[in-house]
């Protein structure tokens, strides 16, 4: 069988790649890595959840969103909503003037819990609500833009606009959101302290098993009749549309799968990290998550993985050695891997890795004819 040759819901080269991904992060990082910064990486793939629903928006569906950090903070802030309530028990806060309310709420002069943050006292009511807060408000702007045929520049400067106005929103509310310091201070999960560093390595690989479900599910849309009518609208959406198929459906449906897996990665990293800010919200974390699946490479999910990883790595090591230069080395790493590389690094890897691999493969003699 020939290397890349698809045969089902994955081909050798992507069983190849996923066994590789995973042996990394399931067993190489967690024996390498102090708790310290295998809880850095914890973070890392919270953010590959985004650059997978990117893969499925933008390198299937040619559809470029500048905003997924909005879906990725809503996700976020659920799950905060519900850790801070948990915090804030009267006991915990009896010294504020009004206890058993957060803490910048008390700070802001507010006497009483609002009632939308009321539902967030259950845990059930939160793992809900982290995935279809994201979800509907997805469906609403894919619905708003989609069906009046919005695309490509325009769609892009639209939400990249959105992921400003919610970062606006969020800090002028401060008495509700925490403003700019977000929602802080996060201790348990119905009682499990998750400052620890045990808490943090098993969230680590709790992190890492839910990334490869979600990555299980975006291979099996890739591969089934949705998955081919999203490459088909990404190169001819108006033959696709003149044969019959509602183009704006389809469209509607991958952005909400997106922004359902940033959401995921939101509340991970909730979790992870122990806060939520606005500064995960806003314009430019939305664009570094487009820069991780660019470098990862746009059509690959495995690539978008390996992308955020080695993205963030690189921003980490150029922040500690060069604190000064760091952003200049971070942008000629981006521009460098998209002028010579297009395709990222899984069509690196493709164009000149596996014909290597191919040539080095032993070739069997043919029989040899009796006499």
């Amino acid at each position: 069988m020939a290397p890349g040759r698809e045969t089902g819901f994955l081909n050798r080269t992507e069983m190849l790649g996923a066994a590789a991904l995973a042996l990394v992060i399931f067993v190489l990082l967690p024996l390498a890595l102090d708790p310290f910064r295998l809880n850095l990486f914890g973070k890392y793939l919270t953010y590959a959840f985004v650059a997978v629903g990117l893969v499925l928006c933008w390198g299937a569906g040619g559809i470029l969103s500048l905003g997924q950090g909005v879906f990725f903070g809503l996700g976020g802030y659920a799950l905060a909503m519900f850790l801070k309530l948990e915090a804030s028990t009267p006991e915990a806060t009896a010294i504020q003037s009004t206890p058993g309310i957060p803490d910048f709420m008390d700070w802001n002069q507010i006497t009483a819990l609002p009632g939308w943050w009321q539902p967030f006292h259950s845990l059930g009511f939160t793992i809900f609500a982290v995935v279809a807060v994201p979800v509907i408000f997805a469906f609403i702007i894919g619905t708003a833009m989609f069906r009046r045929r919005v695309g490509g520049v325009y769609f892009s400067i639209i939400t990249q606009a959105i992921a400003a106005i919610l970062t606006i929103l969020i800090i002028g509310q401060q008495g509700y959101t925490g403003g700019v310091n977000g929602i802080t201070d996060l201790r348990t999960l119905k009682g499990w302290d998750i400052r620890t560093d045990e808490a943090k390595t098993a969230l680590y690989f709790f992190n890492g098993a839910l990334l490869f479900a979600c990555l299980a599910l975006a291979q099996f849309v890739r591969r089934s009749k949705l998955g081919r009518i999203l490459i088909a609208m990404r190169d001819r959406e108006d033959r696709v549309r003149f044969s019959g198929y509602d183009v704006a459906s389809f469209k509607i449906f991958v952005f909400c799968l997106g922004a359902a897996f940033a959401a995921i990665g939101g509340a991970m990293f909730t979790l992870q990290v122990g806060f939520m800010s606005p500064s995960f919200v806003g314009i430019v974390p939305s664009i570094e998550m487009v820069i991780f699946c660019a470098v990862g490479g746009r059509n690959s999910i495995l690539g978008a993985v390996w992308g955020t990883l080695l993205v963030n790595w690189a921003k980490t090591t150029f922040s500690e050695g060069f604190p000064e230069l760091w952003q200049f080395g971070m942008g000629a790493l981006f521009i460098a891997v998209v002028l010579v590389f297009p395709d990222g690094l899984a069509g690196l890897w493709k164009s000149h890795v596996e014909p290597l691999f191919g040539r080095l493969k032993p070739r069997t003699s043919a029989p040899q004819p009796a006499e």
